[in-house]
C-alpha cells in the first residue's frame, strides 16, 4: 500500500509534540476549574466516583493509543493531500474533528440518551486538539 510507504516519509516529531498537545489540552480540558466540574454533572459522577474506576491507571493506555494514532493518521492524510502550512493543516483538522469526532459524538451520546453537555464538551475537547495537532504537523512539515 502506498500510504503505507509514506509513513517513514513523516515528521515523527511533529507527530510526538502533536500528540502531547492532545494530552495536554486534555489535562487542561476536563480540570474542575475550567470543564471538568460541568463535565462531571452532565455524567453524573463526582471526582471521588472517576477516582474508584476499576483500571486505576490503565484507562490511560487505551486513551493514549487513541490520541497517537490520531495524530499518526492526521499526518498521513495532511502529507497525502498536499495541505502545507500550519493554518491550512489547523482547517483541515478542524473539519475532521468536526465530521468525524463531533459528529460521532453526536450520533453515540444521541441514542445513549447522554445529556447534550456530554457531547459539547467532549466535541469540543476533539476539535481544538485535533486543530491544534494539525497546526503543529502543518508547521513542520
Amino acid at each position: 500500500m502506498d500510504w503505507l510507504t509514506s509513513m517513514s516519509q513523516l515528521n515523527w516529531l511533529a507527530i510526538l509534540l502533536a500528540f502531547i498537545s492532545s494530552l495536554v489540552i486534555g489535562f487542561i480540558w476536563y480540570m474542575p476549574a475550567v470543564l471538568g466540574r460541568r463535565w462531571m454533572e452532565a455524567i453524573g459522577k463526582t471526582e471521588e466516583d472517576l477516582k474508584k474506576i476499576d483500571g486505576g491507571t490503565r484507562i490511560w493506555i487505551p486513551m493514549s493509543v487513541a490520541a497517537a494514532l490520531t495524530s499518526i493518521v492526521l499526518a498521513v492524510l495532511i502529507g497525502r493531500l498536499d495541505v502545507h502550512g500550519s493554518l491550512p493543516a489547523a482547517l483541515f483538522a478542524l473539519v475532521i474533528g468536526v465530521v468525524f469526532r463531533a459528529g460521532g459524538h453526536a450520533i453515540h451520546n444521541g441514542f445513549a440518551g447522554k445529556p447534550s453537555a456530554v457531547t459539547v464538551i467532549d466535541s469540543g475537547h476533539d476539535i481544538v486538539a485535533m486543530t491544534v495537532a494539525g497546526a503543529i504537523i502543518g508547521a513542520m512539515q
